[in-house]
């Protein structure tokens, strides 16, 4: 089976600031994952390494592949692979209408330019997941007009409109009210009931909807455990992890966490 992520002794600088060293992580194609950590754990590094924004140390035996390649076209891969990261969120063009922010995701780009086209069928496809995704009222609003929650409704849109098969989430309830929890989180379900297989990197527990089976403790830019989540999330592994007490709550297939 295909893996969609496969790193094997990584060794990774952001600047001079060594954040991996020989790190390991595989995850198979149709295997939905948590990557759960504290600040600090490397999940940024992870996320920048995947969408080739940084590369590993060249060395014997290192590899970085996504879905079985070490080297993408990004037009071939967003058909394959959608990212929502925070960094897209926050440096996406605020003036850009609510329709062209999924229309980007045909380019990759962040926003629509002139020298762009786009097909009758690329405008159907957009026109389609304004209306599965709920926001189809949104169309014409500007990116930096919306709400933080209708902001990531459009990102996962941007990424949705390729129809690509797998999707890498970043911390996505993230400055979220409780509704727009709620409403996004939903919607990630659906996904997971279709599909689509989703990678859930975040240092919140709550974010894990029952749908996700699979999960990955990191810390320090090292994988400390992974495995089925019932075997893995308990109230000791996750006190080592965050470095303080806590009890944990499982109510409805979602986990919360207290203080121990």
């Amino acid at each position: 089976m295909t893996k969609i992520i496969e790193i094997k002794d990584a060794t990774v600088f952001r600047g001079d600031t060594r954040v991996f060293r020989n790190f390991n992580l595989e995850i198979e194609s149709g295997q939905s994952t948590a990557i759960l950590g504290p600040n600090g754990a490397g999940k940024t590094t992870l996320l920048k390494l995947l969408s080739c924004e940084l590369y590993p140390v060249v060395q014997a035996g290192s590899c970085v592949r996504v879905l079985g390649r070490e080297r993408w076209n990004v037009w071939d891969l967003r058909n394959h692979l959608g990212i929502i990261s925070n960094d897209l969120q926050n440096e996406y063009l605020g003036y850009v209408a609510g329709k062209d922010v999924i229309l980007s995701g045909f380019y990759s780009s962040i926003g629509t330019y002139g020298h762009q086209s786009f097909s009758g069928e690329q405008r159907a496809r957009v026109t389609k997941t304004l209306r599965d995704l709920g926001i189809h009222d949104l169309r014409d609003k500007p990116y930096a007009a919306m709400s933080t929650g209708q902001q990531r409704r459009f990102l996962l849109g941007r990424a949705l409109v390729n129809e690509p098969e797998n999707l890498i989430l970043d911390e996505p309830t993230s400055g979220l009210d409780l509704k727009a929890t709620f409403q996004y989180l939903e919607t990630v379900r659906k996904l997971l009931r279709g599909d689509h297989t989703v990678i859930l990197v975040t240092h919140h527990v709550h974010e894990i909807p029952p749908e996700i089976e699979r999960v990955v403790l990191m810390d320090r830019g090292k994988v400390v455990s992974q495995g089925a989540k019932s075997e893995i999330l308990n109230d000791e592994s996750l006190s080592d992890l965050f470095d303080t007490p806590i009890r944990l709550v499982d109510a409805n297939g979602y986990y919360q966490v207290l203080p121990g």
